[in-house]
């Protein structure tokens, strides 16, 4: 119906201009690894676009050639050949399987050789000493122990620029999955287990990180902000948490733990969630008492754990 043409041309007008939001979605500052804040997802990212460049060497001429081919031999053709007894080809049996192996062995040294600078457990080359964060996942927030400092937070991360960060890991609930898509990687936490996860930022921003493991319907909440600063700064931050006046000590563990959001807690303490809840100070066992709930065999080992990542890839203290 002629009529309705220029609804269709409208439709479509307005499907390709959303084309690039969906491609650019993602790219914002500080919620993807495609504007990376520090090198695992400068790596990522890199990775990312190598992969889909090699890609594109089959991607591209299939999508080039189907058109053709459909053309070049269709029905009302009177300049193709009329082969019905056709049936093989050396050459083209030779580029349908020959350039898929070679694509698949180069892809999958490209990624070897990547897996390996990418591995969680890795230390980051430093000239300074790892920061050491204890993460324990709760239903729905994250709280975070920096025991050389004694003080804890709950929807804040501060980390300071240019100092690699040694993350370790466990879960006082389900399982969940800890993620900072600018700093780059994703690890899980599990009741009883440590996991470990070394990052860096290597400039300021405010990042996005989140749980991106289901587990309830208040785990779309779960998110916090990753707080990069220069080193001062992290250092006037920790003073100012130092300075307050709100231990964490078992019972308020007790009100923090139970199953919520953030903003549900400013019934039992008075903060600005857009600024955290920080403790002034912590339980130095605290971590070691929540694997310990769940696995008490191997508490001890959690206390000061100083294990190096394993050479070889076997990361066996992730599950003790």
């Amino acid at each position: 119906m002629p009529h309705r043409r220029p609804v269709a041309r409208r439709w479509t007008g307005r499907l390709a201009a959303l084309a690039p939001l969906a491609l650019l979605a993602g790219c914002g500052s500080g919620i993807s690894f495609l504007d990376p804040h520090g090198p695992v997802a400068a790596t990522q990212r890199d990775l990312f676009f190598e992969v889909t460049a090699w890609m594109m060497v089959v991607v591209v001429p299939a999508i080039l050639l189907v058109p053709f081919v459909a053309w070049r031999y269709r029905r009302s053709a009177t300049r193709s050949t009329y082969k019905p007894d056709w049936g093989f080809s050396w050459s083209l049996e030779a580029l349908v399987w020959g350039v898929p192996i070679v694509l698949v062995c180069i892809l999958a040294s490209l990624i070897i050789g990547k897996a390996r600078s990418l591995d969680p457990y890795a230390a980051l080359a430093s000239n300074q000493v790892p920061l050491d964060v204890e993460v324990i996942g709760l239903d729905y927030k994250w709280l975070f122990v920096y025991p050389e400092e004694n003080v804890a937070s709950i929807g804040v991360l501060p980390l300071p620029v240019g100092r690699p960060v040694r993350f370790r890991l466990t879960s006082d609930t389900v399982m969940q999955s800890f993620m900072i898509p600018a700093l780059g990687s994703q690890i899980y936490a599990m009741a009883g287990m440590v996991t470990e996860l070394n990052l860096m930022a290597d400039r300021p921003g405010v990042l996005l990180g989140q749980n991106t493991q289901f587990n309830g319907f208040g785990f779309q909440g779960q998110k916090f902000d990753a707080l990069a600063m220069p080193p001062a700064d992290f250092a006037r931050w920790m003073a100012e948490a130092k300075a307050g006046d709100r231990p964490l000590d078992q019972s308020a563990y007790a009100i923090v733990s139970q199953k919520g959001q953030l903003a549900d807690l400013r019934a039992r303490f008075q903060f600005d969630p857009a600024k955290g809840l920080i403790f002034s100070s912590v339980d130095p066992t605290l971590f070691s008492t929540v694997v310990a709930r769940y696995r008490p065999d191997a508490a001890h080992r959690h206390q000061t754990d100083e294990t190096p990542a394993h050479s070889n890839g076997d990361h066996a203290h992730a599950d003790q």
